[in-house]
């Protein structure tokens, strides 16, 4: 996950709607069925829907009245703490 990514989905949502990244996540979910895909090919796919999965948790923090820095940094430690688990 790379929080830049996430800090531009996360505006994205505000600017229009947090179900274009839903319907997006829904067609590259959908794209990973394809036999022919290589790893590599998956890695960025999976990479992508990480990104929009974690912009979509960072703008529910925002709606609970979590200030936009702090969503984002809570987030990200969050994310950074199951990895050294």
């Amino acid at each position: 996950m790379k929080l830049p990514v996430i800090k531009q989905l996360t505006q994205f949502i505000e600017d229009n709607d947090a179900d274009y990244l839903i319907e997006t996540i829904e067609v590259l979910e959908a794209l990973t069925e394809v036999p022919s895909l290589k790893d590599e090919e998956l890695d960025v796919i999976g990479e992508l829907i990480s990104n929009m999965y974690g912009a979509l948790e960072v703008h529910k923090l925002i709606q609970s009245g979590t200030d936009k820095k702090q969503a984002l940094n809570a987030f990200m430690q969050r994310v950074l703490g199951s990895i050294d688990k």
